[in-house]
């Protein structure tokens, strides 16, 4: 897949692809929206109130930022957490260093474990900080046999609905219920109508949720303790 290394609005990276014409990160913002919908909205009301490991799923691992930002949370997180993620696609090493890193995450531990994220073996669970267990999974959602009420949070950044129809039905998000334990959420940049409805078809409960900059509104949806 031909792609584009373009600075977004906060000095940090993303891609662009051409042939969907799709960035893989918010223009406004990649680092801004990563901590913004996937951390914050998703990650740390989860965190605040464990008290044991908090599982995490993510629906389209990319260029590696909302991990190696979870990562950096765990270095401070009063638990650990278990990182799953998924990548039909994975994005060759020598795309990933086009994206200059350095120039926006400063910290030399973080550049280092950004480049460990990127060459963990696939499909074996490694740990790659005291409190971050990683598990990188190459194929399709819906390929994927997930254990039931396993995961705390969801994060699901899949292409825009319109870029990637297969990835926002009704059968994926039942999918996900399943896998999320009662209480847990799942967050998402896209805030669509029927991205909500194919949520509440599915079992979730609903709520907008102030966007990052640049953006109005995101989701989060809960599964009913």
């Amino acid at each position: 897949m031909n792609v584009e290394v373009r600075t977004t609005a906060d000095g940090s990276s993303t891609l662009y692809v051409p042939a969907l014409d799709e960035h893989y990160h918010s223009t406004h913002g990649a680092v801004q929206e990563a901590q913004h919908v996937y951390l914050g909205a998703g990650l740390e009301p989860v965190l605040t109130a464990a008290t044991a490991p908090v599982r995490v799923l993510e629906v389209g691992f990319g260029t590696g930022l909302n991990a190696l930002l979870t990562l950096q949370r765990s270095l401070a997180a009063p638990v650990g957490i278990e990182y799953d993620t998924l990548e039909k696609f994975p994005l060759p090493l020598a795309v990933i260093q086009q994206l200059g890193v350095e120039r926006y995450i400063l910290n030399p531990e973080l550049q280092e474990l950004h480049q460990r994220l990127h060459t963990a073996p696939w499909n074996e669970s490694v740990p790659l900080a005291p409190r971050f267990l990683l598990r990188k999974i190459d194929q399709a959602l819906q390929d994927t046999a997930l254990a039931p009420a396993h995961y705390e949070v969801v994060y699901f950044d899949a292409f825009a609905p319109d870029k990637q129809p297969d990835m926002w039905t009704d059968a994926v998000f039942e999918q996900l219920y399943v896998a999320t334990v009662p209480g847990g959420c799942l967050v998402s940049y896209c805030a669509k109508g029927s991205f909500r409805r194919s949520l509440r078809a599915a079992g979730w409960d609903t709520e907008k949720i102030p966007g990052p900059p640049g953006k109005r509104e995101m989701t989060r949806a809960w599964k009913r303790a």
